[in-house]
């Protein structure tokens, strides 16, 4: 955040109109912690009392939030928005899940787009350091699989490109649904690895986002971010359609051989339909 002077008649409503400026264009973002009152005022080259008057009025207004450990920027949109969207997935998957990726879809393009024309030196920084943690994460996987942390630096990834869009409306919106996001890539991740090769597409695929972005080339992010997420749900309904094929046989074998069924569905699931792409 940069030193700025603020000298008008009312400084408090001055004070707060320059840190929402700061919040709605992204530059401070859900989670972020402000400076220590007596730093921050120092950085804004203002009063004390003026300064906490100031955070008083986001406070109300809910743009702020205070705690133990001081003073954030929440989440604009809270749990009453992203919760009940957490649940529908849980209780209706696959449907849900395939619904949710086609708004991805169309909402990561966008971002990707604007996010290769605007992006600043910082954001690229920040996009491309986030890249490097999906590629470490791919790499420590190789030895031992840990679902939890790709979906993690995946999730980071993603919002990055969000931040480097600069769209307030796209920002906000998916920082309030970044716990739907992280469900989402954990499931997505959770069957398509199931498949022999799908890792090494979906690094590839994050690369080729990155990489347009980094060059400035908007087309081209628009173009690899819509064809990760096409990707993901071309290849999700292919195996969900292998699974409900697998789950007819078993249910003949065990209506047909009912003494045998252990080693019978041992047999049958010992790997993917042989006829799937992905397999």
């Amino acid at each position: 955040m940069s030193r700025d002077r603020i000298r008008p008649a009312k400084l408090a409503e001055a004070i707060a109109a320059h840190l929402e400026s700061l919040i709605l264009e992204g530059s401070l973002r859900p989670g972020d912690r402000l400076l220590a009152e007596r730093d921050l005022a120092q950085r804004l080259d203002v009063s004390r009392p003026s300064l906490r008057e100031a955070l008083d009025l986001l406070e109300q207004r809910g743009l702020l939030k205070s705690g133990r450990s001081g003073t954030y920027v929440p989440r604009l949109l809270g749990e009453e928005f992203s919760v009940p969207l957490l649940e529908m997935l849980e209780t209706n998957q696959p449907m849900s899940t395939y619904d949710y990726l086609e708004f991805r879809g169309t909402v990561e393009g966008t971002a990707a787009y604007y996010a290769a024309l605007r992006a600043s030196d910082i954001d690229r920084e920040m996009v491309h350091s986030h890249f490097l943690a999906i590629e470490a994460a791919h790499q420590e996987s190789d030895i031992a699989p840990d679902s939890d942390r790709e979906a993690d630096v995946d999730t980071a990834f993603h919002l990055s490109i969000y931040e480097a869009s600069h769209n307030i409306m796209m920002l906000h919106v998916m920082s309030s649904l970044a716990d739907v996001l992280h469900r989402d890539v954990l499931y997505n991740r959770s069957k398509l690895y199931t498949r022999k090769g799908v890792r090494g597409l979906l690094l590839d695929q994050h690369r080729a986002v990155h990489d347009a972005i980094m060059s400035g080339d908007a087309e081209a992010a628009r173009t690899a971010a819509e064809s990760h997420v096409i990707f993901t749900k071309a290849a999700l309904h292919e195996i969900d359609k292998s699974d409900s094929r697998l789950e007819k046989s078993l249910r003949r074998i065990i209506s047909s051989h009912p003494g045998d069924t252990e080693a019978d569905a041992e047999m049958s699931a010992s790997g993917p339909d042989e006829h799937s792409v992905l397999g």
